[in-house]
């Protein structure tokens, strides 16, 4: 397996195929970098260098105690792109992924990325605090705490309804879908699967989100259950300085892997070949 060394001395599994610029996707919670595997295959075929990575703790990566919070994932990220001397990369974020890469312009700057892709991205801050009273409050979190600590093989698969849009009427998500879902979630070590829900509901990217100087796409569906678009994306295209948003009417969270897939494909490649 191709992997890379993060600072602490974890091994970041990643894939990379193709050849020409890299665009670099960072997956959501719970899953790993295969979730990116239709996109990675369709931007090699347009001529991309398409990678992803499992964040540490998911997926084929090491499972550290320590290191499951924002910073490190960003940091991470910043390993991958120094290791493969990746320039001129698009980032895209999906989820939690879409933290990670803003929290990694804002340590580490752009002097590595040309482009950022945001699709249902959790910035600029989840979490309802007295300075962000349109944030959800913690007791959403503590649920879903609880959910990955009393049995989270059934929390993975309860979850896949709302994450797709599965619980709508004329939902066509497959079940294979569902599956390969929950199949990602049970790759994930606890503790890490644990700690990444502090490290994407109370990381506030207001700060990183100012310091993304490069063009930047935001997509996200208006049924998103899971981020709803009101606190994140519409918030999100406000922040940012040179931004493009699309907004899905009915997608889901889990955009990648809909019926909505195709129209991300073309949007992303337009935006990566501009």
């Amino acid at each position: 397996m191709a992997t890379i060394t993060a600072q602490d001395g974890t091994q970041i599994f990643y894939k990379d195929w193709g050849s020409g610029r890299p665009i670099v996707f960072s997956h959501g919670w719970p899953l790993n970098a295969d979730a990116w595997d239709s996109q990675l295959k369709f931007v090699a075929d347009n001529g991309f260098r398409g990678i992803a990575h499992d964040r540490r703790g998911h997926g084929r990566s090491g499972q550290p105690w320590d290191g499951n919070d924002m910073d490190t994932y960003a940091d991470d990220l910043g390993a991958l792109l120094e290791a493969l001397d990746l320039r001129e990369a698009v980032l895209v974020g999906h989820s939690t992924g879409g933290g990670e890469v803003v929290r990694y312009i804002g340590r580490h700057g752009t002097g590595r990325v040309s482009k950022v892709v945001l699709l249902g991205a959790v910035p600029p801050f989840l979490l309802q605090t007295e300075d962000n009273p349109d944030g959800a409050p913690r007791q959403v979190f503590d649920e879903i705490r609880a959910g990955v600590t009393a049995d989270r093989s059934q929390y993975y698969k309860d979850l896949t309804y709302p994450f797709y849009g599965a619980n709508r009427d004329g939902s066509t998500i497959s079940e294979g879908v569902r599956e390969a879902f929950w199949l990602a979630g049970m790759q994930v070590g606890v503790k890490a699967a644990y700690d990444c829900i502090a490290a994407f509901s109370e990381s506030d990217f207001r700060a990183d989100l100012a310091k993304v100087d490069v063009p930047a796409l935001v997509v996200h569906g208006d049924d998103d259950q899971i981020v709803p678009i009101a606190i994140s994306g519409l918030k999100t295209a406000e922040l940012l300085k040179d931004v493009s948003l699309k907004i899905y009417q009915g997608a889901p969270h889990g955009i990648v892997g809909s019926s909505y897939q195709s129209r991300f494909h073309t949007d992303l490649l337009d935006f990566i070949t501009l």
